[in-house]
């Protein structure tokens, strides 16, 4: 059952209802318990931290990620949306069958799946909405728009209502972005099927 305080008494209940119910009461109520500072603080942390190691550990990828994001952005949220949709769906899905006896072998790699993509793209597409932020006053530097992008996460601490925008639109540009810049990793690694010009054909 539903924490006693969600539910409306006398007219003066705090109930959690509409598009963001699909969170979870518990959830809500928790993180809007929070002071205003800790959010804010724990989020600018929590982006800049999961950013800085995202893009230390793959500075290749990650560094053309944020580009391609940046690039064509909507390409990329046209891609990554549902792409993040499924993902999700089916990391919620792992997690809710991980209790079973027979859905641990399943639910496990589902939620594995989700955490080691969502999270981490969701640090590129931050990432690269703050170096665009950035270069509007001459500085697209990728470390200057981690400190904006971290920036804007923490300011997003104060509605959750803008936290989740925030995170579903990351998450879109990331997610369409590393998928769109590991296809073209992947295609140009293929000799044979690169376009020669006519002048330097054989």
């Amino acid at each position: 059952m539903w924490p006693e305080s969600i539910y409306t008494v006398g007219g003066a209940g705090t109930a959690t209802t509409g598009p963001l119910a699909f969170l979870g009461a518990e959830w809500i109520e928790v993180y809007r318990s929070l002071a205003l500072p800790v959010r804010a603080g724990g989020q600018f942390l929590t982006a800049a931290l999961l950013a800085l190691l995202v893009l230390g550990l793959v500075q290749g990828y990650g560094s053309r990620s944020v580009q391609t994001a940046r690039r064509s952005p909507v390409i990329s949220i046209c891609i990554g949306l549902p792409t993040a949709l499924v993902v999700a769906s089916l990391a919620g899905t792992g997690y809710l069958i991980s209790g079973e006896s027979v859905g641990v072998f399943f639910g496990i790699p589902l939620v594995v799946l989700g955490l080691a993509t969502l999270p981490p793209l969701s640090a590129v597409g931050l990432v690269a909405i703050g170096q665009s932020i950035a270069a509007r006053v001459g500085d697209d530097r990728l470390c200057t728009g981690v400190l904006v992008g971290s920036l804007l996460a923490g300011a997003a601490g104060g509605a959750l209502e803008a936290t989740v925008a925030l995170t579903v639109l990351a998450a879109a540009l990331g997610v369409g972005a590393g998928a769109r810049t590991l296809f073209a990793a992947r295609g140009s690694t293929r000799p044979d099927e690169r376009t020669v010009p006519p002048a330097n054909k054989i």
